[in-house]
C-alpha cells in the first residue's frame, strides 16, 4: 500500500541516553541476551508484504551529553519507519509541524526530524532494508 502524502509504516528504532552506554549495552546482553555494539542492536523480522525480504528496528543507547535528539532535551528520541518521507515532510510542513533540520540521505535510507506538540524530536527513515542484509543476513 503506497500513499503520496507518505505514512509510518513501523517502528525503525529506539534510542535513548545514558551516562555510560558501553555498560549498558553490557547490562543488557547480560540480563537479556541482547548483544550489539557502538550502532547498537538491530531486531531482524520479515515483512508482512514480502516475507522473503527482511525488515530491520534499531536499538541503541546514547551517550548522556549526546546532542542527536536536538533540540528536544528529552532521554529518549523514537525513530518510525515510513514510505515516501519527502511527501511527508512536505504534508507535515504545509500542517505547521516544525521540521528540524534538512531531509539527509544514506545508502540504508533518507531521514528526516520532526518534533511533536511536548517538543519531543521524532526521527523518520525511508528506509533501504537490503543495505543491512549484508551485515545481519537475510535469514
Amino acid at each position: 500500500m503506497s500513499s503520496k502524502k507518505g505514512r509510518i509504516t513501523g517502528i525503525g528504532g529506539v534510542f535513548f541516553k545514558t551516562a555510560d552506554p558501553a555498560a549498558m549495552r553490557k547490562w543488557y546482553a547480560d540480563h537479556f541476551n541482547l548483544q550489539s555494539d557502538q550502532y547498537g542492536h538491530a531486531f531482524t523480522w520479515k515483512k508482512p508484504e514480502n516475507p522473503e525480504k527482511n525488515g530491520y528496528t534499531a536499538w541503541n543507547p546514547f551517550d548522556a551529553k549526546s546532542d542527536y535528539f536536538k533540540p528536544s532535551d528529552q532521554k529518549y528520541m523514537i525513530n518510525y519507519r515510513v514510505e515516501n518521507l519527502e511527501a511527508l515532510i512536505e504534508d507535515l510542513r504545509a500542517k505547521s509541524v516544525t521540521i528540524v533540520g534538512e531531509i539527509e540521505t544514506f545508502d540504508y535510507g533518507k531521514f528526516g526530524w520532526v518534533l511533536d506538540p511536548d517538543g519531543n524530536k521524532i526521527e523518520l527513515w525511508e528506509p533501504i532494508d537490503e543495505a543491512f542484509d549484508d551485515f545481519y543476513g537475510n535469514e
